[in-house]
């Protein structure tokens, strides 16, 4: 298992060529079951640091389009 650390040291697209990797393998088949559960557990762990990544990118683009609402009301009221 990887630490919270490692996992949030993870860039998005790291994560995300990381998970694509996880899923070829388990559809290729041919590993031990506890291969695949481990195999399953990384790639919830890494769908979470990728969800983190999305929605702090949200959260980022959200606030910027609110400030440039802000600013336009503001030269509109002027």
């Amino acid at each position: 298992m990887t630490s919270k650390v490692a996992e949030e040291a993870l860039g998005y697209e790291q994560a995300r060529d990381e998970l694509i990797e996880v899923v070829r393998r388990l559809e290729a088949g041919g590993t031990t079951l506890e291969e695949s559960l481990a195999l399953w557990e990384r790639g919830e762990e890494l769908a979470k640091v990728c969800r983190r990544w999305l929605d702090g990118a949200r959260a980022r683009l959200d606030a910027a389009l609110a400030e440039e609402e802000e600013a336009g009301a503001e030269a509109d009221a002027e």
